[in-house]
């Protein structure tokens, strides 16, 4: 296995290098991803010279976009696997041996991070957005997963860094899960810490993104009778068979 690092940002300037010299302990092979920022994260970005791998263009296209992006390079250079990790300082790199002994086991597995939702300092709004997430994803897939909306994940490249992907932003996380669902890629969730500092930088817009969401969750609603249904119905039924 070879295993990189994706990190990608948009306008996180105060927690970006942070973020990359806490994963550089962990994984030498780190892809760092500048999704349009306008603020210092270039000039960040440019101190670390080869020590990251860069991909920058100059007009934001959002998260599942650069996701895409990230994807495409490292099976183009020969990685198995990739830990995605946000930028905005939420996430503890300090969980990446967590997936990395977990991936050891199980490489064939989209490894989540599994955050405690309950703990005192949790948004009130991030614990409905994930709930109301995770009920949709079950309805989907049939599958129960504590937590959809975790950005901290390891995953097997050669399943789904080769997907066609429809979704360009925050979105492309939970279009992720469903169509692996479907396609019958295993889960298993570790759990990871999460910290919500008072003055931590957010992208996601509430009604904008929660609005895409919502119609995501319509579609694949939709698919799942026409499509994902059947496709896990003939899958369980090949293995019965095989028995």
């Amino acid at each position: 296995m070879r295993i990189c690092a994706v990190i990608p940002t948009f306008n996180n300037d105060r927690t970006l290098s942070g973020v990359i010299d806490d994963v550089l302990r962990h994984i030498p092979a780190v892809i760092v991803v500048n999704d349009g920022s306008t603020d210092r994260t270039a000039e960040i970005l440019d101190g670390y010279g080869n020590r990251i791998i860069l991909i920058s263009y100059p007009t934001n296209r959002g998260k599942g976009y650069a996701l895409r992006k990230a994807f495409r390079y490292a099976l183009c250079n020969g990685f198995t696997h990739a830990v995605a990790i946000d930028s905005d300082g939420q996430h503890f790199a300090g969980d990446i041996p967590g997936f990395l002994a977990t991936v050891v086991r199980r490489p064939e597995a989209l490894i989540i991070g599994n955050r405690n939702l309950s703990q005192e300092n949790m948004p009130r709004k991030n614990t409905f957005a994930n709930r109301f997430s995770n009920f949709w994803f079950t309805v989907q897939t049939t599958r129960r997963l504590a937590d959809t909306q975790t950005g901290f994940r390891l995953y097997p490249l050669e399943k789904v860094g080769k997907m066609h992907l429809f979704t360009r932003r925050y979105e492309t996380e939970l279009e992720i899960l469903v169509r692996s669902a479907w396609n019958g890629i295993p889960f298993v969730s570790i759990p990871v810490g999460v910290r919500y500092a008072p003055d931590r930088v957010t992208h996601f817009r509430p009604f904008a993104d929660f609005a895409r969401i919502s119609m995501l969750n319509t579609i694949f609603c939709l698919l799942a009778i026409v499509y994902g249904y059947p496709k896990m119905l003939a899958a369980s039924l090949g293995r019965y068979c095989q028995k």
